[in-house]
């Protein structure tokens, strides 16, 4: 008896070890890891300001010659796609996705969201083996590796936010993350 509860025990364990995992379920490792903890703190901190903000003020720019809310986030999650394709080899697109086209509240908060999804899904994709591979940009001489490529990206998305606390500020709004700390 105790023979086959040590068999049917290590046989389960066995089971549980090598079962297949789902892709969004699998853990990052190494630089990767890294990359797509940062990608998603900026992300997530970037989509709860697109929920919170008022949508009534989402036409709102602090002066005439920079974006209204919504075309900073709009231009966040274009330049996303932007970037990716670069890592891709492909030729990017608009670095702004167009106003024209998401009109509402839910259709940039949607936008947005999705852009955090597909990013996470390129730093996966791209893997800790290819973090070293050279990306060709446009407007440098040299090529970067995807992983200096990739904290361009997440600096970038983190210097809109900082944009946007200003434009909270600036309506007499506190921003979800000072309300949370109590700042």
């Amino acid at each position: 008896m105790r023979k086959y509860w040590w068999t049917t025990t290590a046989l389960a364990l066995l089971l549980v070890l090598c079962a297949p995992s789902s892709g969004a379920a699998e853990k990052a490792s190494g630089q990767t890891a890294d990359l797509v903890k940062a990608w998603n703190d900026a992300g997530r901190k970037l989509v709860v300001m697109a929920e919170d903000f008022p949508e009534e003020k989402y036409d709102y720019r602090p002066t005439p010659e920079v974006r209204t809310f919504a075309e900073q986030l709009l231009h966040v999650a274009g330049s996303t796609y932007f970037f990716a394709s670069l890592i891709k080899g492909e030729r990017p697109g608009e670095e702004d996705l167009s106003r024209e086209k998401y009109k509402s509240k839910a259709d940039i908060v949607a936008a947005l969201k999705k852009a955090v999804a597909d990013g996470e899904a390129f730093i996966r994709e791209t893997g800790d083996a290819g973090m070293a591979r050279p990306v060709k940009l446009p407007w440098e001489e040299e090529a970067v590796t995807e992983r200096a490529l990739w904290i361009l990206v997440i600096e970038h998305a983190g210097e809109h936010y900082g944009n946007l606390v200003v434009y909270y500020r600036l309506n007499g709004l506190v921003p979800p993350a000072s309300r949370q700390s109590g700042n």
